[in-house]
């Protein structure tokens, strides 16, 4: 009878079991498609050195680092499928990225990963910032402001970008990626308005603004910690900072991208209170403490001497160090380069310095001469301000777009890329009349208006924007360096060449020739990598060209100045003009046309499922670089001082509130002998019960300054100050700032030094 029974349940067992199963198999379909993707961020710091180095963007040779305004950071993303395709992009605080770093760069991630990470697939873009140091990049022309190579540059980005992209591969994990969209109204205007309106009038009553107002942005969700980081696009130069700057910092895009990353933190530290270690309400000694209790409290502790530490303090005391985070992985903003050729940040206009009046408006002159006209940004005079109101305002639109995003990303991942010889490129292009005709690009040439500079950075001597004839004299001059050939003039017209750059080789290359072109599609995401500069209508149509190329609706985005760089990409019409930007576009008139026909194949490319051939491959010219910036030699202190000891110091019994700048002054050496990577040279602590300091800012806070100088240029001897402007965010309590460095004796011994101030007082 049991046997019977067992045999007739044996059915409804079975039959139970296949629907879980169904059940099951449905669900595991459904967790699938809500995770269609792998995401990865990671970030790392790419400062350099921060010391006697010539800055990259101004080409100004007196414009060398001297201090941090605010750290350079490579922050990356991985995207990948499950079992299928990945694309990396990393973005970093530097003025634009480089065909040798990308090189060294790939080179390593071979070595570690095999061919997962390739140039077909990694794309590395720069924020255009004009604040960081310079001689990092391969060819002649963008190097000889820095006296050549600077090698520790070098180092510093290839380092960080690796270190990037290997937190980013760490982190892989199921999740989903979101896109969003909104407009910036004041963060940008075009600085060569006289170029943009020689673009057909047709082309333009298609568009509300002179400069792109959108920002594009990715939200990425970790199935297990929720929102881990975003990125998006926006077109604004890295130009708030001035060319007479000399403390690094990413200028706008960097203070945002630090204002969205601490504006997450806080949010989600505002839910864990007890864990977060700035949550400075429990840190004070209860709210009813008196300031004379305070000020006894800082009585106690005077300042310490120069000490010797291991090079590891610094890292342990930074304010957002790793060595404290969590297992959750830390959450990474980045703050992207696009279309920014002709958009300045200085939004209230170019005026000249010496009447006040605004400058001429096809020139951008003054009196005839461009080196009194210089644009202004919302903070004006104060450039520092400038820069807090351009990144605060791209910063609190992506956190707007952050919160909002609701359109996920679904579809496969795509990748194409290719070199090409801008060089000699033919190009097939429209023919006035009907038909088409081909036409080529030409050898890379700088012409006359570039030596003019823009508003956002003026050159120097007679030379003016819009120039198409050129002057006798410094034809002469370049014609000592070298002639341009017939051929070469004829096809750069109406440039009048200044510098043959693309056919000057000694000691080697002048400029490129070759260089990458590149799209990542992720989903309904397309992302076109360019190695230059594009104005607002270049942009436009490329922009436009790639997505009629596409069958699905898709989010097309420019991630300018990626994988290695060569100037700017104006219209046909634009260059016509000779503005800055157009005596910059370095292939002639047709460049643009160029970029849009060899985008479009690889877009098809992409549509129909084909390959693309590899293109020849751009030169490796690390061992050729030469370099004449020289080394630290030593550092030293007057006789009975210490490295560390303070200079000027706080006075005892200071009370200080809100919105004052307390500035101490160290003796110190040169930041070259460390470049304190993942830590901080300065830092503000506050009082913790009676006998532990913690760390609240250090000099990756826009409010904290760190600047080193020497009493003469050729001085053993140096001081680091330290400028802490209280933000109105300050809890009141007792306060110290120290300094963290590192000296060179004569045997090239590096030691780690720190010491700190009196105690103070903030109300």
């Amino acid at each position: 009878m049991e046997f019977f029974h067992a045999v007739i349940q044996r059915p409804r067992v079975t039959a139970w079991f296949w629907l879980l199963l169904i059940v099951f198999v449905n669900n595991a379909e459904k967790t699938i498609a809500a995770s269609n993707y792998l995401v990865g961020l990671g970030s790392y710091d790419i400062t350099g050195p921060a010391a006697d180095v010539n800055m990259m963007g101004y080409a100004n040779s007196g414009q060398t680092a001297s201090g941090v305004h605010i750290r350079l950071r490579a922050r990356t993303f991985i995207v990948a499928e499950p079992q299928g395709n990945r694309v990396v992009f990393v973005n970093l605080d530097a003025c634009m990225a480089e065909q040798l770093v990308t090189i060294k760069v790939l080179e390593r991630l071979k070595a570690r990963y095999g061919d997962l990470y390739t140039e077909k697939n990694v794309a590395i873009s720069g924020i255009h910032t004009h604040a960081g140091p310079g001689g990092y990049l391969q060819y002649v022309v963008y190097i000889v402001t820095s006296l050549g190579f600077v090698r520790q540059s070098f180092d510093a980005l290839v380092d960080g970008i690796e270190q990037s992209i290997i937190r980013a591969h760490e982190n892989l994990h199921p999740g989903s990626v979101y896109v969003n969209k909104g407009e910036i109204l004041d963060a940008g205007v075009n600085r060569s308005p006289s170029a943009y309106l020689n673009n057909p009038a047709s082309e333009r009553v298609k568009y509300k603004y002179d400069v792109d107002k959108e920002m594009t942005l990715l939200k990425f969700v970790d199935d297990q910690w929720g929102p881990v980081g975003s990125f998006n696009w926006f077109a604004t130069h890295g130009t708030s900072m001035s060319r007479t700057n000399e403390l690094i910092s990413g200028d706008n895009k960097g203070t945002a991208a630090r204002l969205m990353e601490d504006w997450f933190n806080q949010k989600k530290d505002a839910r864990t209170a007890n864990e977060n270690r700035r949550r400075v309400s429990n840190i004070v000694q209860g709210a009813q403490v008196n300031h004379h209790e305070l000020l006894e409290l800082a009585a106690s502790f005077e300042s310490v001497s120069g000490k010797p530490v291991t090079k590891y303090l610094s890292i342990s005391r930074r304010v957002r160090s790793s060595l404290r985070t969590a297992e959750r992985p830390s959450f990474v903003s980045a703050f992207c380069q696009s279309n920014c050729g002709d958009v300045s940040p200085n939004v209230l206009g170019a005026f000249c310095t010496d009447t006040g009046l605004p400058c001429d408006f096809n020139h951008s002159t003054c009196g005839g001469k461009n080196e009194l006209c210089y644009g202004r940004g919302p903070g004006y005079p104060d450039e520092f301000e400038s820069t807090r109101i351009i990144g605060e305002r791209q910063f609190k639109k992506a956190s707007d777009l952050f919160t909002s995003a609701s359109e996920k990303l679904n579809g496969k991942i795509e990748f194409r890329h290719t070199y090409l010889d801008f060089s000699q490129l033919e190009v097939t292009i429209p023919k006035q009349g009907g038909g088409s005709e081909t036409v080529k690009t030409c050898p890379a040439a700088m012409g006359f208006a570039f030596a003019a500079g823009t508003t956002d950075g003026p050159g120097a001597f007679d030379f003016t924007q819009g120039d198409t004839s050129g002057n006798p004299f410094w034809k002469l001059v370049r014609n000592v360096l070298r002639t341009p050939s017939k051929e070469q003039k004829d096809c750069q017209q109406p440039k009048p060449i200044l510098l043959d750059t693309g056919e000057m080789k000694l000691p080697y290359d002048w400029a490129p020739s070759i260089l990458p072109v590149q799209i990542l599609k992720i989903g309904q995401m397309v992302i076109l990598s360019v190695p230059g500069e594009f104005t607002t209508m270049a942009g436009r149509r490329l922009r436009d060209a790639v997505s009629s190329v596409f069958k699905e609706k898709v989010h097309v985005v420019i991630a300018g100045l990626t994988n290695t760089y060569s100037q700017y990409v104006t219209t046909f019409e634009e260059y016509e003009m000779q503005r800055y930007e157009g005596a910059s576009t370095l292939y002639g008139p047709h460049t643009l046309s160029a970029y849009i026909q060899e985008f479009k194949k690889l877009a098809t490319a992409i549509v129909s499922g084909k390959t693309v051939e590899a293109g020849p491959q751009p030169p490796d010219l690390l061992n050729k670089q030469i370099s004449l910036l020289p080394g630290v030699v030593v550092d030293s202190t007057p006789l009975g001082v210490k490295f560390g000891d303070v200079k000027t110091d706080v006075p005892k019994n200071s009370t200080f509130k809100k919105g004052d700048t307390v500035t101490v002054v160290f003796w110190s050496a040169c930041p070259r002998n460390d470049l304190m990577t993942e830590g901080t040279f300065a830092l503000v602590e506050l009082l913790q019960g009676q006998d532990t300091w913690v760390p609240i800012y250090d000099d990756d806070d826009i409010c904290l300054r760190f600047k080193w100088s020497r009493p003469s240029k050729l001085s053993a001897k140096s001081h680091a100050t330290l400028e802490w402007r209280i933000p109105q965010s300050a809890a009141p309590g007792v306060y110290r700032m120290s300094h963290f460095g590192a000296s060179k004796n004569l045997f090239g011994s590096i030691s780690h030094f720190t010491g700190s101030s009196n105690a103070f007082v903030v109300k």
